[in-house]
Parts: structure tokens; C-alpha cells; sequence
């Protein structure tokens, strides 16, 4: 089990990764694509477009997966504290008024709640 809460706190900080990039690549202007026929390889554009479609479908896996989730602490835990990194564990534990052991436990409990509906995703 710890090394699939490893994982799954590891996809999730590649999912925020991700997420800043998709923005980046929002904010460059509109791909333009060449009007010569290139029947060997993508031209940079195209490529740039099919990875952001790459992106974005990936994103949408795992916001399905944070979105199917009810409880509000694994929601905190899963969002501000592993993803949006807004709080260290002893602020985490005073914003849901746990004990440290508490915590760890909800945050696994989280994580493993995130992993069976990330899976029926897939």
C-alpha cells in the first residue's frame, strides 16, 4: 500500500505540473498551420496541438477522478495540501483540527480514494 500512495501522490503532483503547463500553453496564441501538404512528418504546430489535446485529456482523467470524490477532508487534503501545496501538514492538521496521526491517515485514506476512482477512469 505505500508504494501505491507514493504513486498516486506522485500523479497528483504531475497533475499540477500539467495543469501550470496547460495554462502556459493556453496563454501563447492560436497554432498556425502551414498550407504546404507534408506528407512525411507534423509540422510544430500540429505537434504542439496534439500534445495539448494529450494534456488536457489527461487532466480530465484526474479532475473526473478529485471530482467523484464526496468527504470535504479528503477533498482539502487531496487539493490544497498535496496538489495546490497551500498549507504544510501542521497547518493541514489545524485547518481540519486532527491530531498528526489523524492526518497521515486521512491524507492515505484520501489517496486510496483518489486511486479507485482514478482507475474506473481509465
Amino acid at each position: 500500500m505505500r508504494q501505491d500512495v507514493k504513486k498516486i501522490r506522485n500523479l497528483l503532483k504531475q497533475y499540477a505540473k500539467l495543469k501550470r503547463d496547460l495554462m502556459a500553453f493556453n496563454q501563447v496564441s492560436s497554432p498556425s498551420f502551414d498550407g504546404v501538404s507534408s506528407h512525411s512528418s507534423r509540422n510544430g504546430a500540429e505537434s504542439r496541438l496534439i500534445n495539448h489535446v494529450d494534456l488536457s485529456y489527461q487532466l480530465k482523467e484526474v479532475d473526473d477522478a478529485l471530482n467523484a470524490i464526496d468527504d470535504p477532508q479528503y477533498q482539502f487534503i487531496l487539493h490544497d495540501y498535496i496538489i495546490e501545496k497551500r498549507f504544510n501538514r501542521n497547518e493541514a492538521c489545524n485547518q481540519l483540527s486532527v491530531s498528526v496521526s489523524k492526518f497521515n491517515y486521512l491524507k492515505n485514506r484520501a489517496l486510496e480514494v483518489f486511486k479507485l476512482n482514478y482507475l474506473r477512469t481509465l
